[in-house]
């Protein structure tokens, strides 16, 4: 590692005050431990990146029983996340990871680019109007144009605001408005630094709606490209409405990607995106309840206080022992991103205040792994039940495990209880409705 960067990048944790304590986590809410992780290495990592078919001959993803799935909107361009404002107008930011030169070259010949769509980003937010909500909109604008790979959006205090890779931006903004106008102010500075893997940014208010807070992936997949790439990356920051007083709320989480609010409770929720070329069993993306001030482990640990082998040069023991322990296990190479509590009142009882995570399938497995959304249950703020499979269908079945129909990644529910979920490989969003209240 370059020592200057590791200076930068733990001197940038002291300067936002970050305190590193351990806590005990009840261990019902806890699906994998330590005692039950295999070691690094167990098996050789697996390059395998899906085959994308797309949804032929009227198929579609599967719902449990009682719930019915509909197409709610095509023809999008990499339609990578959802936002829904107060008056039910649809968001959709359209985005993509961006390959030049030998990268997108080597893309092509490794099959990324045919399978997951990689090269160019639309950079456009594009905006549906479901007036008489019956899951088909009559109206469809294009909202925002010449964007920076934009991700995460918020409306807030008469302002809308854009998460591009490289900067939060906000716009005067008008409830209803159905473009916005004039260039935006970049208010914080995110960085984008190279080889910037994980370059999508997303935002969420707080319950007073004075603070805004940014999830920021890693650079890289474990620093290798050295610390002071990694500088305010791997965390959740915590800015003012206006991007002022930029702090570290959370680190350590390599990225974070999906954040909801418990319903009830004043705890912030990630999903969060782990780490590759350890095994096909290491190491498992999880849901958290943030901790503020807490450390997560990235790059040092993983999943608690287990060390990562590959920081030989500075392996920081001091911070492997203050890592905090996730919450709930959501599969390795799972990708998981989009989160969504259910607040709303039109599905089962059962989903009550649960949460919803996307998973949009990853390339680091023998086996392919997710590729599907999937419910976990809460009960009074705290996960009360095994993950469970909600949206399958995604991957296809007697394929030798290569083909998928899709892969989904943004995540919404509107306000009549019925959930958006983006298919980005596609271009198509999906709409899940429940038959009846049960």
């Amino acid at each position: 590692m370059q020592k200057m960067g590791l200076k930068t990048f733990f001197l940038s944790l002291a300067l936002a005050g970050i305190s590193v304590v351990s806590f005990a986590v009840e261990a019902s809410a806890i699906i994998t431990t330590a005692d039950t992780l295999p070691p690094p290495f167990h098996t050789k990592s697996k390059k395998n990146f899906s085959k994308v078919i797309g949804w032929k001959d009227g198929s579609k993803p599967m719902a449990p029983e009682g719930f019915t799935v509909t197409q709610f909107a095509d023809n999008l361009e990499h339609p990578r996340w959802i936002y829904v404002a107060d008056n039910g107008d649809i968001f959709v930011a359209e985005s993509n990871t961006v390959l030049k030169g030998i990268l997108k070259l080597g893309a092509k010949i490794s099959r990324k680019i045919k399978t997951h769509h990689f090269g160019e980003s639309a950079n456009r937010i594009t905006l549906f109007r479901d007036a008489n909500k019956d899951g088909i909109p009559e109206k469809r604008f294009v909202f925002a144009e010449n964007l920076n790979q934009p991700f995460g959006m918020l409306i807030l205090n008469n302002h809308f605001y854009v998460a591009n890779t490289d900067g939060l931006l906000q716009f005067d903004y008008t409830l209803g408005d159905s473009v916005l106008r004039g260039p935006g102010k970049t208010i914080t500075t995110l960085s984008a630094t190279k080889p910037n893997r994980h370059w999508t940014k997303n935002i969420i208010a707080n319950q007073k709606g004075d603070k805004i807070y940014i999830a920021v992936g890693s650079a890289s997949n474990v620093a290798e490209k050295g610390l002071d790439k990694e500088v305010n990356r791997a965390a959740i920051l915590e800015v003012n409405t206006d991007g002022s007083g930029q702090r570290i709320y959370a680190s350590g989480l390599r990225n974070p990607v999906g954040m909801d609010w418990a319903p009830g409770t004043g705890v912030l929720w990630t999903a969060v995106n782990e780490r590759d070329l350890l095994g096909d069993e290491l190491v498992p993306d999880y849901l958290v309840g943030v901790k503020e001030g807490g450390f997560y482990g990235w790059p040092f640990a993983y999943f608690g206080q287990n060390a990562d082998p590959r920081m030989k040069e500075d392996p920081r023991p001091n911070l492997v022992s203050k890592t905090l322990v996730p919450d709930v296990d959501l599969g390795s190479h799972t990708a998981s991103l989009g989160l969504k509590f259910y607040k709303a009142k039109s599905f089962p009882a059962k989903y009550s205040e649960g949460a919803f995570i996307t998973q949009h399938g990853s390339w680091n497995k023998t086996a392919l792994s997710g590729y599907k959304v999937v419910f976990v249950p809460f009960q009074n703020g705290k996960p009360s039940g095994p993950v469970q499979d909600f949206l399958t269908g995604f991957i296809v079945q007697g394929s030798n495990d290569s083909e998928v129909r899709g892969r989904p990644v943004g995540l919404e529910i509107l306000s009549d209880g019925s959930m958006l979920v983006s298919d980005d490989v596609n271009n198509i969003i999906w709409r899940v409705s429940a038959a009846k209240n049960k």
